[in-house]
């Protein structure tokens, strides 16, 4: 088809795909390795909005449309960050100054388990702040025939933010579900989604559960 010169405009199911953007052991658990190095207190004072909005808006936002997007053929993809290598010799240079490393195949590299792919689900480590950088994610999502993405989870200003950039340059039309995403403060979070408002559609997860349901049922 061809699109008309918007970006707010529905997805079509058969075409479409959801991203969740590094929901995994080493950054969503308490006790996740990105953690290792803190106190209680430190990763309260730094970590403590983060945690409180995963656990009791973003990741059951997720989970809502995890399962609408199973229930109506959409495609559930992941990305999470783990390294090719157990020492993380092929990490971005970024992520070794950072000290971002998640060793191949370790239990900080799982999704969630309240969010965790079924297995046929595709996922994508990745050693950048993209998705798009060092997978093959455009390559498969091509293959499928994904026109529409859908972007979530954490950290908003980050590598959600890069990853709805780099879709945008490439030709997908994106949708941003706003508080099915989470950064560190809730100032970053609103700043980033004013930043990425010229890249993506922007709209709540309520109202894109009810456009799901309600283009899978016209099929």
């Amino acid at each position: 088809m061809t699109h008309p010169l918007s970006r707010e405009i529905e997805i079509e199911p058969a075409h479409t795909a959801i991203l969740f953007v590094d929901v995994q052991n080493y950054n969503c658990l308490w006790d996740g390795g990105e953690y290792a190095h803190l106190s209680v207190a430190e990763k309260n004072e730094r970590y403590g909005y983060f945690f409180r909005t995963l656990k009791d808006s973003a990741l059951p936002n997720m989970v809502l449309l995890q399962q609408a997007c199973r229930r109506a053929g959409i495609e559930v993809t992941y990305t999470i960050v783990e390294s090719l290598t157990a020492d993380g010799r092929d990490r971005s240079l970024d992520y070794k100054i950072t000290g971002f490393h998640v060793a191949k195949g370790s239990a900080d590299a799982r999704v969630v388990d309240e969010l965790a792919p079924s297995a046929d689900e595709i996922l994508f480590p990745k050693t950048s702040s993209s998705v798009f950088i060092s997978t093959n994610i455009d390559y498969v999502l091509r293959n499928l025939g994904t026109k529409y993405l859908i972007i979530a989870g954490c950290l908003t200003d980050q590598c959600v933010d890069s990853a709805v950039r780099d879709a945008c340059d490439l030709g997908y039309l994106v949708t941003v579900p706003l508080d099915a995403c989470v950064t560190l403060s809730a100032e970053r979070h609103a700043w980033s989604l004013r930043n990425n408002r010229g890249y993506c559609r922007q709209c709540t997860t309520q109202q894109l559960l009810d456009e799901i349901a309600r283009l899978a049922d016209s099929r």
